[in-house]
């Protein structure tokens, strides 16, 4: 199955209830390009069954930039590529009013769980290596926001970034393929807002429901979690930004190398890779080979540019080459 041109939108239907993969079938067909709305309120008043193909979950942030801020979060990227493949998106995040959803979100459905403040982050790079600084975080996300419309999604991003998730949300989602890049349930921070690695406490019981788990080598540094995290995985891929990805499935490891290109602003590429993966993952009925090597190649796309529009452009062009 050829990957989903940036021009179309898809139609996915359900042939069995289950968290199991190879359980759905993808069919495509040209239509109009949905219009945008967004809600506010904890729930939402729509009732009418929705054509959604992919749901993100997680917090937006405005991420401190000298001279200003700019949107930022799993959901921001993982959304807006997730658009430029060819899927219908929705987005349950928190902001405040100082978020401009409009603008972010462009022909996306989002679910606005209203906030004081918008999660904010500044990144420092030093040695190799990046430091993180959390100013504000917005409401948490639990069960209870999760609109009915929006339960029954074929694609499931739930991307914590500041421990906002109530990971049991993913029990929600029994008749979607769920994946999870959990980096934000490990993050801790102090009373200066300095982010630490910390335990999370609930792995042992979510990571088995997920049909995916996406993580980059330097989200988990203790190699004790991260074979926790390998053990419990039904599938686990291990990003390695410029280096590509490991795979690992069903006792089986695989290493897939990105393709080389011009790196000018890699922000968002794990989030990238990650919706790649479970758009790639879906279409071919849970073949976690191939959905690594089409995600390597978005993301290498997405590398080559350095603003969020020149990524969604650059994969797009990607897309219409194929």
């Amino acid at each position: 199955m050829s990957p989903m041109n940036s021009s179309s939108l898809c139609i996915i239907r359900k042939d069995i209830s289950s968290h199991a993969l190879n359980c759905f079938v993808i069919y495509y067909h040209w239509i109009s390009p949905v219009v945008a709305f967004a809600y506010s309120g904890r729930i939402g008043d729509v009732t009418e069954p929705l054509d959604i193909d992919y749901l993100a979950i997680g917090h937006a942030s405005l991420d401190v930039i000298p001279g200003g801020s700019v949107p930022g979060g799993t959901v921001t990227y993982a959304a807006r590529v997730a658009q430029a493949l060819g899927c219908r998106v929705a987005v349950l995040t928190s902001v405040s009013s100082n978020f401009d959803i409009d603008s972010a979100f462009p022909g996306i459905a989002v679910h606005n769980i209203p906030a004081r403040t918008t999660t904010t982050f500044e990144n420092r790079y030093a040695d190799g290596q990046r430091h993180q600084k959390l100013y504000d975080v917005a409401e948490s996300i639990g069960s209870e926001d999760v609109p009915e419309v929006l339960k029954r999604v074929p694609i499931v991003h739930i991307g914590p970034i500041a421990n906002e998730i109530d990971p049991a949300i993913i029990s929600l989602f029994s008749n979607s393929i769920v994946g999870l890049t959990p980096q934000g349930w490990f993050r801790r921070w102090d009373e200066n807002g300095l982010v630490f690695e910390g335990r999370w406490a609930e792995a042992d019981k979510v990571l088995p429901m997920a049909a995916a788990v996406i993580l980059s080598r330097e989200d988990v540094s203790e190699q004790e979690t991260l074979e926790e995290i390998r053990r419990r995985a039904r599938v686990l891929v291990l990003t390695e930004q410029a280096g590509g990805c490991t795979v690992l499935c069903k006792g089986e490891r695989r290493s897939f190398k990105a393709p080389f290109v011009p790196e000018i602003n890699p922000t968002g590429a794990g989030d990238t890779f990650a919706a790649a993966y479970l758009i790639r993952l879906y279409q071919t009925r849970g073949n976690p080979w191939e959905a690594a090597e089409f995600a390597n190649r978005i993301a290498s796309a997405s590398v080559t540019r350095k603003t969020l529009e020149g990524k969604v452009e650059a994969i797009k062009t990607l897309m219409d080459s194929d």
